[in-house]
């Protein structure tokens, strides 16, 4: 093992900035920020909680206490930036950013003072967030901080005040209450009583979501008992439930969220609600009266409370009787906490015992996700009273809107000002980006809000006079659209279908653009919800855009699809900058008076200059080339311009649309791979080079045009986005130009078919890549740059594999993919029909009709208000109540559904058309699918909530109304993210490879606290870099359990409790418990990610292969050897059917068994299953092998233990008089032994290397790299002359 130690104390002592993760009750007020505090956001905003570091942890404190979803049908890109010009990161502002905090005496009101842990870097405004969640001052929220009898600005950092030092005591001073500062501190109270209610998670509102990673961790605090029982020798339980053995079919609902016992709050009040005696009257404002409340105490004793501008106190009013005059006892309290405790004993209690649960929580509990998460399954919970939500709902116009009248965010200036931040420093950069996350973050969760709204019927049209699919709503300063073909706009693309696409393929534009952040160049916040069939389609509003028809307002592109065009000379400067990065070839096209203009982009691209002087781009969605295997006009191309490739694979196909456009990722692989075609190229041809001059332009020039370079003296492939595009014209002396840009697109298309598609099954035969699911296959297509469209040209080749079993769980996942998502296009035309009352209804009758093994009829008595008993008088008298089965989505079938799905999915591909000949009973038994993981699939992307439910009834519908418990929206956004910490992670990756361990972790540390600083602890780039810090602290020998475990607590939060990600962070969290000699909680979070493996993916799975191999060494460390065998044998039996039957894996698995009866004492067992490995062994490697020596003297020793046990037995059973025979060693399983054959079975092989080795090994490599460098220099030398001719040719 590589014995090297980082020096981890510059980031020790460092608490990441956390300026979004402030805890969930405090988001809610957030929203209600003044004007004022808006202006937060263009400051540093780093809150930084004394609870928890985000650090690597010291050594000393390896022993403290511990503790992506809805599924999208785009995957947003971000393109490789060259780094701009400017000033070096300096490594040492990341040093800096990770100073030492120091200590502040904290004075409140009436009680001691104590301490606590600051940053320097604290705004005043974040340390007011970190009292107020603090278990001594979290029932305070309206006060000042005075140091040093001066009261300090909100928005100034701990660091520049004056005074401010170790030990300096900073007093909490109660500020007068107004009518705002009284309804956020009852909110804040509400929240604080039902903080350890998972209601809101299961609801998904306040950026709450599950994680239940401490139900399987919590253990680790009884360690001392643990151990003293296996000191007595005491059995401890490691049986699993019974649907975790290997085997078992059935898979409940119910374990999938674990009820834990401090998860049900403990009632500290009756009733807590506003009083019908609201607004005060006018003579009581002259008192101060701000509202009233009504309580009802666990003693059943009712009280009536004033809030005024002091506090609260008791009054005497009932609900009868108006009378505001203080009762008995009069008590003013600062804070309504207080007023209870004093009045009510059992309040006190439980209020105290509840503060105490909620602290103990781990933060990364507590808080509030940036991205609300949504949760497909939740139990059926009882609707609570909640003054506060009552409130809001009552006071907001029925959830339209919960700003106040004048405090509206204007989130275009919001957004487009944090685009414009300076940038030159680091500091700079960061505040930026993280001013740009935080507003992007508000900005989607009030679009998301928005829409909801306008689904609901509760925001007023633009034009209430048009038909609903083509009406425009305003709300919040957010302007939502729906995604239908207004006034036959996308006629021309392919209709709705077409208008649904572009909405994902302008996000996918805007993202791309948004990444290139050129500087002055600006693009609309944009957010494409999925909400009960209707895409709505949110974005910020181009001032001065409203008050004149679009056509006037476009001064770039073309809004008629190249009938006008027009160019302005500011954009072509700024898209100019994007052509190199985005690879978009600068062009002309002929206008409507046939004159040629230049663009930069897609002639669909139109550029806006708005009121504010600002130029705008939108209708991105040309970004990216198009892909000619799926076409929507009629006219294909001719057999001599299709590639054969493409040909051989049915290609061209008439597709739904004219947007299909070809991944990003893709187009960096073929630019790659034609990058390499062009270096061989020339060297050869440098090589052979006999003449220098003349000879050299030539050269160039024919390696530029093999490769399809648009220079003609140095590699540089662009991609012209019109060439296809029906309307667009180009001038005569263009054509040859198009006609090589078609050809690139074509070359590209079959570059997709003959590399990447070959390139994912084979990372998928060498388990490079284990899906699990639809989103994961989804994300290893994308990363290949294959669509999901081409999942049946995936599935066709597939049936070609020659060892075909072995890619069985990739054809299952894919059937399942094209099988869902048939369903869910045919449902969301389904849900557009249905009326709201009836939409449970609606959905449970589609899933029955899905999923259901029968068929059957809809009850006919689904509907609330219609009873059974006078249906048949209602209808014969003509009732206006209709009944549930007249509705059209009734009549819906299984077969005609079925008949809809097989006409979805045959349009991807003639050959699925094939595989779903069946009905989906027969493709599910067929192909080994679980109708479990079918209905997750399902719900996750249409957005679908359920509660338990079991799928074997066979005597009623599966699923009825109740079982249907919400349906939430599924949102596709932006995803900006923190540039400097990016390369500071390819340069950590660089370093690892390179062997430069200690490098790379100290790399990825700052990456972790710019990704912390910018983005917040809960966020996807924080859990990766935790992740690697993990991984890289385990081979380093140093404790990874702390960086894992926050990692798998973090993706639980931000992705959901099941996804494939968070089961990989259960497997690795097991073994660096098990290395810590936490064996039982590394057996319990193997149990949870076995559970969660066979619910997502099913027991025939690699994961399952080697989650069995795993729970089998863990077994047999506790000496459990049943148990062991069942999961070792079934490990085997998937490591045959998945890596092939004369593998290594293969022998590894039958080595462990030939352990665990080795240890049982059934030697004859054991040798059998070493004979084996030794086998496979030989043949594989050869007799030399480290392996194949270990597995032979293994087999020795094996042998000779079963001599010596058959030698006692025969001794035994003859009657020869008694001899000295040594009786036979069983021997006992040894943890280390176990705990290296963890690391075999998880891909970790860690190799004792002397600090000499590693040096010559460092030497070794960097010789090698630059030999490379070298031979690729000289190669290329004589083009740098050619190439300085050439340079700004295309610029």
């Amino acid at each position: 093992m590589l014995n090297e130690h980082n020096n981890a104390d510059s980031v020790d002592n460092f608490g990441p900035d956390k300026s979004h993760d402030v805890p969930k009750q405090q988001r809610n007020e957030d929203d209600e920020q003044t004007e004022q505090d808006h202006n937060i956001i263009h400051t540093q905003t780093k809150i930084t909680q004394s609870q928890e570091n985000l650090h690597p942890p010291k050594r000393e404190e390896a022993n403290s206490k511990i503790s992506p979803r809805p599924d999208s049908d785009v995957e947003l890109w971000a393109p490789q930036v060259e780094e701009k010009d400017g000033p070096e990161m300096n490594i040492r502002d990341i040093v800096d950013m990770q100073e030492i905090g120091f200590i502040v005496k904290i004075q409140p009101p009436g009680v001691e003072s104590f301490e606590l842990q600051v940053s320097g870097q604290m705004l005043v405004a974040e340390l007011h967030q970190v009292l107020m969640d603090h278990e001594i001052t979290c029932h305070r929220t309206c006060f000042s901080l005075q140091l040093g009898g001066t009261t300090l600005d909100r928005l100034t950092e701990l660091r520049s005040i004056s005074g401010i030092q170790d030990g300096a005591l900073i007093k909490l001073v109660e500020d007068s209450y107004s009518v705002r500062d009284a309804r956020l501190h009852l909110r804040h109270v509400c929240d604080l009583l039902r903080s350890l209610d998972p209601t809101d998670a299961y609801n998904g509102v306040n950026g709450s979501s599950l994680s239940y990673l401490t139900f399987y961790t919590r253990g680790d605090k009884d360690c001392e008992s643990v151990k003293k029982r296996a000191s007595e020798k005491e059995s401890v339980d490691c049986s699993p439930p019974d649907y975790v053995l290997p085997g078992c079919k059935d898979r409940p609902l119910t374990p999938l969220q674990p009820v834990r016992d401090d998860w049900k709050p403990l009632q500290c009040l009756r009733v807590l609600t506003m009083s019908s005696w609201n607004p005060p009257p006018g003579n009581r404002k002259m008192h101060g009266d701000l509202m009233y409340l009504n309580v009802l105490t666990m003693e059943d004793r009712e009280l009536n409370i004033t809030s005024s501008t002091r506090g609260f106190y008791l009054n005497q009013s009932t609900a009868f009787n108006f009378n505001p005059k203080p009762a008995a006892p009069k008590i003013l309290c600062h804070s309504l906490v207080d007023l209870l405790s004093q009045v009510s004993p059992t309040f006190r209690k439980n209020f105290s015992v509840l503060q105490k649960k909620r602290v103990q929580q781990h933060p990364y509990e507590r808080f509030a996700a940036p991205f609300q998460v949504f949760t497909w399954a939740a139990p059926h919970g009882d609707h609570t009273l909640d003054c506060v939500r009552a409130e809001e709902t009552n006071s907001s116009h029925m959830g339209q809107d919960k700003q106040t009248a004048g405090q509206s965010r204007d989130w275009n200036e919001e957004l487009q000002g944090c685009r414009e931040l300076p940038r030159n420093s680091l500091q700079e950069r960061l505040h930026r980006e993280r001013s740009i996350f935080k507003t992007n973050s508000d900005f989607v969760a009030a679009a998301t809000q928005g829409a909801v709204a306008v689904i609901d019927g509760n925001v007023m049209p633009l034009n209430p006079g048009e038909a609903p699919h083509m009406q425009m709503f305003i709300w919040n300063n957010l302007f939502f659209s729906l995604g239908f073909d207004i006034s036959e706009h996308y006629r021309p693309l392919g209709g709705n279908t077409a208008a649904h696409a572009a909405a994902i393929c302008d996000l996918r534009g805007a993202q791309a653009y948004a990444s290139v952040d050129i500087e002055g160049l600006h693009t609309l916040g944009t957010a494409v919800i999925d909400y009960r069939g209707i895409r709505v389609i949110a974005q910020t509003i181009v001032p001065g855009i409203l008050e004149k028809n679009q056509e006037q307002s476009i001064v770039y592109g073309s809004n008629d699809y190249g009938e006008t065009v027009f160019t302005h000379p500011r954009f072509l400067e700024l898209l100019n900058k994007t052509t190199k990065p985005l690879r978009i070839q600068r062009h002309q096209v002929l206008d409507h008076n046939n004159v040629p203009v230049e663009l930069c982009s897609g002639i669909e691209t139109k550029g806006i200059l708005g009121n504010d002087g600002r130029p705008y781009i939108l209708d991105l969605l040309r970004t990216f080339p198009p892909d000619l295997n799926f076409q929507f006009s009629e006219t294909g191309e001719s057999g001599e311009e299709v590639p054969k490739e493409c040909q051989s694979f049915g290609y061209p196909r008439r597709h739904r649309h004219s947007l299909a456009s070809l991944r990003p990722e893709l187009i960096e692989a073929f630019v790659q791979h034609r990058y390499e075609h062009y270096v061989k190229m020339v060297a050869q041809e440098l090589s052979q080079l006999e003449e220098q001059e003349q000879s050299e332009d030539l050269l160039l020039m024919k390696a530029c045009k093999a490769v399809g370079s648009v220079s003609e003296c140095c590699f540089d492939i662009r991609f012209n986005p019109d060439v296809c595009s029906p309307a667009v014209r180009f001038s005569s002396e263009a054509v040859e130009e198009v006609q090589r840009q078609r050809k690139l697109l074509w070359d590209a298309a079959a570059f997709l078919l003959t590399n990447q598609i070959p390139a994912v099954m084979r990372d998928c035969l060498d388990n490079t890549t284990v899906p699990m699911d639809g989103a994961t296959l989804t994300s290893v297509l994308h990363q290949h740059g294959v669509n999901v469209r081409y999942l049946g040209s995936l599935l066709r080749e597939l049936h070609t594999v020659e060892d075909r079993r072995r890619l069985s769980h990739i054809e299952r996942i894919s059937v399942s993919e094209v099988l869902i998502r048939s369903a869910k296009h045919v449902f969301r035309t389904y849900l557009q029909d249905v009326e709201p009352a009836a939409f449970s209804a609606a959905v449970s009758h589609f899933l029955n009709c899905l999923l259901a093994s029968t068929s059957f009829i809809p009850d006919s008595c689904s509907d609330e208000l219609l009873s059974r008993r006078r249906s048949r008088r209602r209808r014969s008298h003509g009732s206006r109540v209709s009944m549930v089965t007249d509705s059209l989505w009734a009549r819906l079938s299984p077969a005609e559904l079925w008949g809809r799905i097989r006409t979805e999915a045959g349009e991807l591909d003639i050959f699925i058309l094939s595989l779903f000949s069946e009905s989906i009973d027969a493709i599910i038994e067929k192909h080994g699918l679980q109708k479990i993981s079918l209905l997750r699939e399902m719900a996750i992307k249409t957005g679908i909530q359920l509660r338990d439910y079991v799928f074997e009834s066979r005597h009623r519908p599966v699923f009825n109304e109740e079982d249907v418990v919400n349906m939430f929206p599924v949102v596709n956004h932006l995803r900006p993210t923190a540039t400097d910490a990016t390369r500071l992670v390819q340069r950590a990756h660089t370093a690892v490879q390179q062997g430069l361990l200690k490098d790379g972790f100290e790399l990825i540390s700052q990456a972790l606290t710019l990704f912390s600083s910018v983005c917040g602890v809960l966020h996807e780039d924080v859990c990766m870099c935790l992740r690697l810090l993990g991984r890289l602290s385990y081979i380093l020998g140093e404790y990874a359990f702390s960086h894992q475990e926050k990692a798998a607590r973090s993706y639980e939060r931000i992705e959901g409790v099941d996804h494939p990600q968070t089961i990989q962070d259960y497997t690795y969290l097991a073994l660096y418990c098990f290395a810590g000699g936490q064996q039982l909680t590394s057996l319990q979070l193997l149990y949870r990610a076995r559970y969660l493996t066979l619910l997502v993916s099913g027991e025939d799975h690699p994961h399952i292969a080697l989650l069995d191999s795993m729970l089998g060494l863990v077994l047999h460390g506790l000496t459990e050897y049943e148990l062991s065998l069942k999961f070792l044998h079934n490990a085997l039996n998937l490591t045959s059917n998945y890596c092939g039957a004369t593998s290594l894996r293969h022998a590894h698995s039958h080595h462990l068994l030939a352990t665990v009866y080795e240890t049982k004492g059934e030697f004859r067992t054991a040798l059998q299953h070493e004979k084996e490995a030794y086998s496979i062994y030989k043949s594989q490697v050869g007799e030399n092998h480290d392996s194949t020596k270990e597995s032979s003297e293994y087999l020795r020793s094996l042998t000779q233990q079963a001599v010596v046990l058959q030698k006692a037995i025969n001794h035994i059973y003859s009657n020869a008089p008694s001899a000295c025979i040594p009786p036979p060693k069983f021997s006992t399983p040894s943890l280390p032994a176990i705990l290296q054959q963890l690391n075999l079975t998880c891909g970790i092989i860690l190799i004792p290397l002397s600090a000499k080795e590693v040096a010559d090994l460092r030497i070794e490599m960097k010789g090698k790299e630059k030999l490379q460098v070298e031979q690729l220099e000289n190669q290329l030398l004589k083009q740098k002359n050619h190439k300085t001719e050439c340079k700004g040719e295309l610029q």
